[in-house]
Formats: C-alpha cells, structure tokens, sequence
C-alpha cells in the first residue's frame, strides 16, 4: 500500500478520502472492512500449551477476506488514474473475490463484470447479481485456471473497457494483507502469534500475512495450506502443482506445505458448526484440519515450549449452496 492510501485506508476502512468527483463512496459500508474477531477453538481442539486461533473474516463487509485485497486494488487502480469514471471493473474470480469487486463497485459507482466457472455455487452468483454485476461463466470443468484463460481473452479483445485489476498478479493484494490482516493478527495475539497457516487462490492471505508478521518476528512460521490432488472439491482453493501459479506467489516463501483432503475438510466444516457453532465454508475447514495437524505435531515433538496457532476462516456458508 503507498504512503498516500495509508491516509485513506487503515483498520476501520477509508478514513480521508480524496477521490475523483464521480466516486459515489459509501463511506459505512467500506469502513466495515478489517478489524475482525480472532476466535480461539476451545472444543475441538484442547492443549495446555497449544492455541489455535481463527480470523473472523466473513464478519468483513462483503462476506469473505476477499474484501481486502478487493478494496485495496481498487483504491490503488484510483490512486494511479487506471480506474476512470468510463471503466469497468473486470476480473475473474471463483466466488468470494468477485463479490468483493461487487460490493465495493455498488458503493463507489462503478460497473462490474466477472468472469467464473459455471460450477460455482448457486448462492454466490446469487449474490454477485445481486449487486447489479454482470457474470460471464466459464468452463466447469476448468475451474479457476479457464476463468482466467476467458478473462484475459476477452480483456486482450477491448482492452479500453475495463479497469482489470487482476487479483492473481496485482502487489496490491498481498500488501492489503501485510498492512491489516498481519497487524491485527500480531496485535490481537500480543505478540504471541509462532504460526501463521493460509490455504491458497491467488496466494495473497499467506503471501502478505506471512511477510507481514515475519517483519514483527522473523521466527514465525508461515505454512501454505493446499488440496492434496489436482482434482478436489475445496471451492477457492488452488492445487498449485497442477494449476497456473499467480504471479504474486514465491513458492520459496512459506516454511512448510500441509495438504489437506476434500473429505477432511467437508468432515471439519460439519464438526465447526456441531462443537464450535461455527457455520464457515471447505476452505475454513481445510484451514483447521491443517492447524490441528500441525499442533499435533508440535505436541509430540521433544519441545516444551508454548504454540499459538492462526489460521483464517476466510468466509461463512452464506456464500454457499443451502447444503451446507
């Protein structure tokens, strides 16, 4: 984030803002953005010695974490002059993004045009229209990867028209993360944070959150959270051995990789709202079933010492099918 955004933009949202007449900015809304809860799992997992803790991130305006990085590219595409009174707002995205982009495009003025696979769940695209943004699917059968593939397309056919702020390679993303989600984390913790863990779309949570805290601590961990096979049902999720690697993502930074299995993390979402009375999507559960293996770990090491765990629930079932 540049020094001049940092005076408009902070833990509670646009603070002074400065931008061109013809941006309708409502202010309470994106204010709503940061500043979420950091909740402690006390029933399905208990040790002594061992916390694991979760971000409230559907509690963010927008529904999902995705809102931060969305407002953050779309501040810095108004800061830089690229985002116009004439643009379109245009990416491609596997859900929680796109509503983001929505969200804050209802709130600014701006028109939004999306592009995702077909697959994506009925509530999602629900959402999205609602906000009056148009949706281009692409193939089911190519998830994320063929959103982007279409989008570039059709960027590269009328370039002129849109404002693309492309989530899967725009620094801004990550920085959005190591400006809040990192101080909130260090903040909220005391200082006691030794683990960060983050499943991984465009790579920005882990990317910015990771290097955000390391800046605090050099010693704590940031560990990537993936599918453990290309074919998985973990909606936002990227296998990135088997996928187009976002351009933001240094596969040399996190410390460690945990793969997690669909089953797993469906299992963990039911077992959230039965013992927590969490109702949270795959991802949060891949998230935890990650944490938990990684406290087990840690309790069966030879170390005595003491571990707080964060990790992200990144959104609630609303975003979801009536299924879950």
């Amino acid at each position: 984030m540049v020094a001049s955004q940092k005076e408009k933009y902070s833990m509670t949202g646009v603070l002074k803002p400065n931008y061109p007449p013809y941006v309708c900015l409502s202010k309470d809304s994106i204010k709503q953005i940061g500043n979420t809860p950091l909740l402690e799992i006390r029933n399905i997992y208990q040790h002594p010695k061992i916390k694991i803790l979760a971000k409230a991130e559907w509690t963010n305006a927008g529904g999902s974490i995705k809102a931060r990085p969305a407002l953050n590219m779309i501040l810095n595409g108004l800061e830089k002059g690229t985002l116009k009174k004439d643009k379109i707002i245009f990416d491609s995205t596997s859900g929680n993004t796109g509503i983001a982009y929505a969200f804050i495009g209802a709130a600014m003025g701006f028109n939004v045009t999306l592009v995702m696979p077909e697959n994506v769940s009925k509530r999602r695209k629900e959402i999205i229209t609602d906000y009056h943004a148009e949706i281009i699917y692409s193939s089911a059968l190519e998830g994320s990867d063929g959103a982007m593939r279409l989008a570039e397309k059709i960027l590269n056919e009328n370039p002129e028209k849109y404002f693309f702020p492309d989530q899967y390679g725009n620094e801004a993303n990550w920085q959005a993360h190591y400006e809040t989600t990192a101080k909130e984390i260090y903040q909220q913790t005391k200082g006691m944070v030794t683990h960060f863990l983050a499943g991984m779309g465009t790579s920005g949570t882990l990317m910015g959150t990771g290097k955000g805290l390391k800046r605090y601590d050099e010693k704590i961990k940031a560990i990537s959270v993936q599918p453990d096979a290309s074919l998985h049902g973990l909606e936002g999720m990227k296998h990135m051995a088997s996928s187009i690697v976002p351009t933001i993502y240094d596969e040399s930074f996190p410390d460690r990789q945990i793969d997690i299995s669909t089953d797993d993390a469906y299992d963990m979402v039911d077992l959230l709202r039965e013992e927590e009375g969490l109702k949270v999507g795959y991802s949060s559960g891949a998230n935890l079933c990650a944490a938990i293996k990684l406290a087990k770990e840690l309790e069966s090491s030879d170390s005595d010492s003491e571990a707080t765990i964060v990790t992200v629930f990144a959104d609630s079932t609303a975003c979801y099918n009536e299924y879950l």
